[in-house]
């Protein structure tokens, strides 16, 4: 007999809408927060160090060295910044200190950083693949080996262009993550700590074999900074090369190297992006994610331009290996030569990784800042339409994959000016940062979970000494940078400008229209917010039904959901995830939740569809920052019996229960099992069962089982024996050979599940069977629709 609730009717017939404020998370520890952050700053290894010495001259190591050091200050910054009550990295500081003009500033700058972050990362990759290629064909020119392929008529080595050839590898790499960004690319921290794990297999490799070089070769350290030691190039002068003011004032020489080093601090964003998802203690974590990436790049980084300096002679350091700095240090270390070349590869193939994946995080970066700017309404809502096939913001992955190329273009692949334009956005985000904390030290007096060092108290009044030292240091080298870097200068403040225009009038534009959109969903829909999800909130009760709907046009799951369900006795949530972009915050106040036309129009139709069955459903919208992660942690919230879901047009129903399992599986105890629909649009379904569940045994291996009980009943001894004593005995055996010999358990349980396997045939179980999809132990259930449910579902879809 179906239980029954009392519901209270609202006083209008408008429908009850729950939207949450916590936002459905996943959580990693500080390693792996600290690779993607690395993933991004690491890669200013493999080109600051020569478009530093290009600037300033040979003493440009110990500068890479200052600015690594000052970036522990900078980074302290971040640290503070992400311990309070704000979230959301620059943007959100600085709208919260400053307001909303100095935020759009901000992120302007922020983006130019962003949007050269991927062509330089893309051109560097480019570099050592093309000085690679370049290299070989020497040697084989000067071996005679495949002489007519490799050399010119007159013996000399054919050669690559360099410029243009890593200008179109930049190019390839950027198309190739502009797609998969626009298929919504799976970002994963696995990923993120795999390529580090290689990378320092490298690093450890190339400062081992450097040193060693250096102790045997007897190498002397580069000039000290000082100003009599600095020798700029034209172009580091900037609007200054026609004035001797750079050269007579030594103190402003000093600040100016230290301006052109400062790319080699980029990617210290990222670490306010991942800052959301570290896991408890959350503080603690991050710091201990801060101090490994200020360690990490401070060795690789500032050593390894310390040593290419030391080991690489000067004839050919800045004209061959000037932009291939890692690669050049792999050429002079002292072993043979083929050794040297193999490391080499080494080192190109693991500088591919990195700088191609840093390519792919200014993508995300970029869309992730934009994505923020957007659900504060200063983009439109043109810019956050899904992709009808694959539910992305394209249209904001088209305009920073556009952006890039542009850029890849009109530098030809030019490292040297991408590098000098690259300072301008990296140097203005953290001033702006520093500043609006610096603001908030004074405006807002809560609790702070950390503070930058160096704080002196006067009476009731505390002096932030450490807070303002640092946001001078950057102020300073700001403005210098304005008058030394003319190409940065011109083309960012151009930029900027343009992005701030763009968001002023787009936010203007925006305000008109929500303002319209949230009288229209008052007027249809009962609104309330909720911190947490939970069945109080929904009014609902245990057992639900959690439907996913994500395009009005294509409702399939919701109606097979309605066609398969009695609300009678089990209710039917409908579920619209609101992803938050990279970098987004924790929680979003109800003030903060603005609907879109898109989501007007998945409410409006789910309800349309829910009364043309004559049924009721429960709405719910939860800001997510993974789709799987959101869908679980409502689910167990919610304590629902099933899950049904569309099928994804880039996953097959597998991959989904796959990563629907592993979502499951990061969930803190106490968690529900449920069931798993995929809905085709057919009306074919498939199920899984995520969470640990009974295996399906064959009749023939339950027999198995019991003549073994038999056979062993015979023993005196075995009076009180029962069958899963027989299977419970089994399998601590089999664990205890498997802890004993892993290869030999495994070459046995691969010949039993060959035998068995072949003996199997349709109709053998209830369930069609399915691998273990990993983590969700999953098994698939095929569920068509009948006759009957056929014809209903027809009639509803047309």
């Amino acid at each position: 007999m179906a239980s029954k609730q009392t519901t209270h009717k609202p006083q209008s017939n408008r429908v009850r809408l729950v939207v949450a404020s916590s936002v459905m998370l996943t959580f990693i520890s500080f390693w792996r927060a600290a690779a993607i952050v690395l993933n991004d700053l690491g890669s200013s290894a493999f080109y600051a160090g020569g478009i530093a010495e290009e600037a300033v001259g040979k003493s440009a190591p110990w500068f890479i060295l200052g600015v690594m050091l000052f970036s522990f200050a900078v980074r302290a910054v971040y640290v503070e910044s992400c311990s309070m009550f704000t979230r959301g990295g620059v943007y959100r500081i600085v709208k919260e200190a400053l307001g909303g003009t100095f935020a759009k500033l901000s992120v302007s700058a922020l983006m130019f950083d962003y949007i050269l972050t991927g062509p330089i990362s893309g051109v560097s990759a480019g570099q050592y693949i093309v000085g690679l290629l370049n290299e070989l064909l020497r040697l084989c020119a000067a071996h005679h080996w495949m002489h007519l392929l490799v050399a010119h008529a007159d013996g000399t080595a054919r050669q690559f262009a360099v410029d243009g050839t890593s200008a179109t590898i930049a190019g390839l790499i950027t198309i190739y993550f502009w797609w998969q960004n626009t298929k919504g690319i799976e970002e994963s921290s696995d990923k993120a700590l795999k390529v580090m794990k290689i990378t320092t297999v490298m690093v450890v490799i190339l400062l081992s074999w450097s040193i060693f070089s250096v102790f045997r070769t007897g190498a002397h350290l580069p000039p000290l900074p000082t100003p009599d030691n600095l020798h700029f190039s034209k172009d580091a002068l900037g609007f200054l090369k026609h004035t001797s003011f750079a050269r007579t004032l030594g103190l402003f020489g000093i600040i100016m190297a230290f301006g052109h080093s400062v790319l080699a601090m980029s990617g210290e964003e990222s670490l306010a992006q991942v800052n959301r998802e570290i896991e408890h203690p959350k503080l603690k974590n991050l710091k201990r994610a801060a101090i490994v990436i200020a360690i990490y790049s401070f060795i690789f980084t500032g050593i390894g331009s310390l040593l290419a300096v030391m080991l690489i002679p000067d004839s050919v350091r800045v004209p061959v290996y000037r932009d291939n700095l890692i690669a050049g240090i792999t050429m002079y270390v002292v072993g043979p030569l083929a050794l040297r070349i193999g490391f080499r590869v080494f080192v190109v193939i693991v500088g591919f990784l990195i700088l191609g994946g840093a390519v792919n995080t200014a993508i995300v970066g970029s869309t992730g800042v934009l994505m923020r700017v957007a659900e504060d309404g200063v983009l439109t809502d043109w810019f956050r339409k899904p992709q009808r096939k694959y539910g992305t913001s394209y249209r904001i992955v088209n305009l920073v994959a556009g952006l890039q190329m542009f850029t890849i273009i009109v530098t030809r692949g030019d490292v040297i000016m991408l590098g000098e334009a690259y300072a301008f956005g990296v140097i203005w985000s953290f001033t702006f940062n520093s500043l609006a904390m610096l603001v908030l030290r004074w405006k807002y007096h809560g609790e702070r979970g950390w503070k930058v060092p160096l704080n002196i108290r006067i009476g009731k009044t505390e002096i932030p000494l450490g807070l303002i030292s640092v946001f001078l240091v950057l102020l300073t080298t700001a403005v210098v940078n304005l008058f030394t870097k003319s190409v940065a200068t011109v083309s960012g403040i151009i930029f900027a400008a343009a992005f701030f225009v763009i968001f002023s009038l787009s936010e203007r534009d925006n305000k008109r229209r929500h303002d319209l959109t949230s009288r229209q969903m008052r007027e249809h829909f009962q609104l309330e917010h909720q911190d947490t999800v939970g069945r109080e909130a929904l009014e609902i009760r245990p057992g639900a039904v959690v439907v996913t709907m994500r395009d009005s046009a294509t409702p399939f799951a919701l109606k097979w959901a309605l066609t398969h369900t009695d609300t009678d006795s089990q209710d039917i949530v409908v579920l619209a995830a609101r992803m938050m972009g990279v970098g987004g915050p924790e929680y979003v106040d109800a003030s903060e939740q603005l609907f879109s036309e898109h989501e007007q129009m998945l409410f409006t139709k789910a309800v349309s569809i829910a009364e043309s069955f004559g049924k009721h459903i429960s709405l719910l919208v939860v800001p997510a920052g993974d789709i799987f992660a959101a869908l679980v942690q409502t689910a167990n919230s919610l304590d629902a019996a099933a899950v049904v879901s569309g099928l994804s047009s880039k996953l097959t129903a597998e991959e989904q229960a796959y990563h629907v399992g592993q979502a499951w599986e990061a969930l803190p105890e106490p968690k529900r099992q449920f069931t798993f629909y995929v809905i085709k649009p057919d009306g074919d379904a498939l199920s899984f069962h995520i969470g640990p569940h009974a295996p399906a045994i064959l009749p023939d291996e339950i027999q198995l089982v019991h003549r073994l009980w038999l056979n062993l009943r015979r023993a005196p001894e075995m009076k009180d024996l029962h069958h899963s004593d027989i299977v419970t005995y089994a399998l601590t055996r089999m664990a205890t050979e498997f802890a004993r010999d892993k290869q030999a358990t495994l070459k046995g349980l691969e010949k039993c599940m060959r035998e068995t396997h072949s003996r199997r045939g349709l109709g053998t179980s209830h369930y069609e069977e399915l691998d273990e999809l990993g983590p969700g132990y999953a098994i698939r259930a095929r569920a068509s629709l009948s006759h009957e449910d056929s014809e209903a579902t027809s009639k509803q879809n047309s």
